[in-house]
């Protein structure tokens, strides 16, 4: 192992996360043919197989698995001492990888296009995924930090409240409930549901709202992508539960519709968040700074008009998008 490179580390630990040599070359810029020949070489200086490869399906071995620990902790232990350089120096340099929930992709990346403007020296790495693979990934300090609603109980953090996240019961825009005003949970009973999967933060908040109530969605597709659950509802084949920054774009052009029940919009909130034993760079800790100060008034100019919120005797929308409103639970 002492001739193995952090490259091949790296490598390695992409195609593990992945578990496809394409997607790794695709997320390391590489070609599939480089990604093999690193994993090979690795191998070679392991002396066992990582990987076991049957037809186009890719599985770590129990080599492989126990390899992944040791190279993470090493990728790891390597990002910290490049963080520390960067904090030696006060240098906004190298690279921040940030971690984000798939309802934070409707927002985020125009954010993150005002934050690179303002920070060119900094190289940017997105890695997606739902709540639970985002709580692993914090674990692993995969991500120095993450976007995303309800923040890990099961680890030390330090989650920050940066913008007020709705949600709400959607239907298509003929979909019979419409007719009626002010429901109640009980009368979505019996109607079809397109729903996010379990580990997902949606789904989450949906079923702690409805827990009390003792309602229990009739689902008829479980689904992992917003776009596919947006499409489906579209085309009248159930209710769902989503993000209200999810629909932006279909709401102003009138392609779905917002259900009028009791006790929703759930205004939960988003927050920025790091594990307490990571001692931020300069980079992370700029970013984090960003978001705190810029992301709130992002979200209301774009979605509060959209969302109708409530209004001020001064005229101004207020209300969802304050902190003091905000949900963290």
């Amino acid at each position: 192992m002492k001739n193995a490179t952090f490259r091949q580390l790296r490598v390695f630990s992409e195609v593990a996360r992945h578990l496809s040599f394409a997607r790794a070359a695709e997320a390391l810029h590489l070609t599939p043919p480089a990604v093999t020949m690193q994993v090979k070489e690795l191998e070679g200086h392991v002396g066992l197989p990582l990987f076991e490869r049957t037809g186009r399906q890719v599985h770590l071995t129990t080599a492989g698995e126990y390899m992944l620990v040791y190279a993470r902790r090493m990728l790891s232990t390597l990002k910290d001492a490049e963080d520390a350089a960067a904090r030696l120096q006060h240098l906004e340099v190298g690279t921040l990888t940030i971690g984000m929930v798939s309802t934070a992709k409707y927002f985020l990346p125009r954010l993150l296009g005002e934050f690179r403007r303002e920070h060119e020296g900094i190289e940017i790495k997105l890695s997606v995924g739902n709540r639970e693979q985002l709580v692993k990934m914090l674990q692993g300090n995969e991500v120095d930090i993450a976007i995303m609603g309800r923040p890990p109980k099961e680890l030390a953090t330090r989650a920050e409240p940066f913008a007020a996240h709705p949600h709400a019961f959607v239907a298509p825009i003929d979909h019979p409930l419409l007719r009626l005003e002010h429901l109640t949970v009980n009368q979505l009973q019996g109607h079809d549901f397109i729903v996010r999967e379990r580990g997902s933060g949606t789904r989450a908040a949906m079923e702690k709202f409805l827990e009390p109530h003792r309602m229990e969605p009739r689902v008829v597709m479980e689904m992992t992508s917003n776009e596919t659950i947006k499409q489906a509802v579209m085309a009248g084949l159930g209710l769902s539960f989503l993000s209200l920054h999810t629909i932006g774009l279909e709401l102003e052009h009138k392609l779905i519709a917002v259900l009028d029940v009791e006790g929703t919009p759930i205004v939960r909130a988003w927050n920025v968040v790091h594990t307490l034993s990571k001692l931020l760079s300069p980079a992370a800790e700029a970013f984090r700074y960003f978001m705190l100060e810029r992301a709130e008034s992002h979200l209301a100019d774009k979605y509060g008009r959209l969302l109708r919120l409530p209004v001020a005797d001064n005229g101004k929308s207020q209300g969802i998008f304050h902190h003091e409103h905000v949900l963290v639970s």
